[in-house]
């Protein structure tokens, strides 16, 4: 049923509610979607001269579409082909929402292509190098004991786990000590179970154990050194100076452990079904670019070790 009165800004709010109370996105996921509606918003009414209400979206062309993708695409901070390709699922997402719910639909939408991304493989880092990594931070004499012993653990718990980080850090007091098995909500809510090596249970009952922080069941388990939560910045720049310190290149980051979780599975001989399941991809598409990797190791040992390469 059409609502002629809404405006476009009132019809982006209930776009995000739908996401985030029917399909259950997650806060980032709507943080991003958010971001990207407020501007596909300002550029229409940048362009036609006026705030559009609702009824003008129906109204959207495909030039106009077009030339809002351009102007991401060469702004102060201008997207790549991925996140244009982003940005227009998002605009598809919303439009898709007000032909359905509100009755007004813009068939010019379906007129626009996305820019073709190049497909880039995951760049895991080896095992030697995922070793030095967990291990370095208890070397760091500028960290605190207990700090050594969380960077210890989080870094663990990523590589052994094969969890983002965000994935990580949503972990609880009352996880610990952890189970056999974790039941992790990856993105879009979709839950998976993922087995807990020894390894791991040791590196997160050491740092339980020396955390100067009393903790209650339903607070973050992972915590900063005043206290608080520990933030994702915190970790990706505990990887980017410990990479510096090992000699590692700049494509050893912690999504880089995850990374080598699947190839290093892969390449002990498991199935990519497996692995789909334990990474929680939504399609196995994505999981088969490890094959890849592992192809081009293969390769490069062959081409290195052959007498005749």
């Amino acid at each position: 049923m059409a609502h002629p009165q809404l405006t476009a800004d009132q019809a982006l709010t209930a776009w995000l509610e739908h996401l985030a109370h029917e399909r259950r996105l997650s806060p980032r996921t709507l943080e991003a979607y958010g971001h990207i509606g407020r501007h596909y918003i300002a550029f229409l009414g940048r362009h036609r001269g006026e705030n559009p209400g609702i009824a003008d979206l129906g109204t959207v062309t495909a030039a106009e579409v077009r030339a809002h993708l351009a102007e991401r695409r060469s702004g102060d901070r201008p997207l790549g082909a991925r996140s244009l390709n982003q940005t227009l699922a998002g605009i598809r997402s919303c439009h898709d929402f007000l032909d359905r719910r509100c009755g007004v639909p813009a068939p010019q939408i379906a007129l626009v292509k996305g820019p073709r991304a190049r497909s880039s493989l995951p760049r895991p880092v080896s095992e030697d190098q995922a070793r030095g990594l967990m291990a370095e931070p208890e070397t760091d004499t500028d960290l605190q004991p207990w700090e050594a012993a969380r960077d210890k653990a989080v870094l663990t718990l990523l590589y052994g786990c094969g969890l983002r980080i965000s994935e990580g850090l949503s972990l609880t007091r009352a996880d610990a000590p952890l189970p056999e098995t974790l039941r992790i909500t990856g993105k879009g809510g979709k839950t998976r179970l993922v087995p807990v090596l020894p390894a791991v249970r040791e590196a997160v009952n050491a740092y339980v154990a020396a955390a100067p922080f009393p903790l209650s069941p339903d607070e973050p388990l992972f915590r900063a050194r005043r206290g608080g939560a520990l933030s994702p910045r915190h970790v990706q720049a505990t990887v980017q100076r410990l990479r510096g310190r090992l000699g590692l290149p700049a494509s050893a980051t912690p999504h880089a452990l995850r990374h080598s979780f699947a190839t290093h599975l892969l390449g002990a001989g498991a199935d990519l079904r497996s692995i789909q399941e334990l990474l929680g991809h939504a399609s196995l598409s994505t999981t088969q670019k490890y094959a890849a990797v592992n192809a081009d190791h293969l390769m490069g040992a062959y081409a290195r070790a052959h007498p005749r390469a």
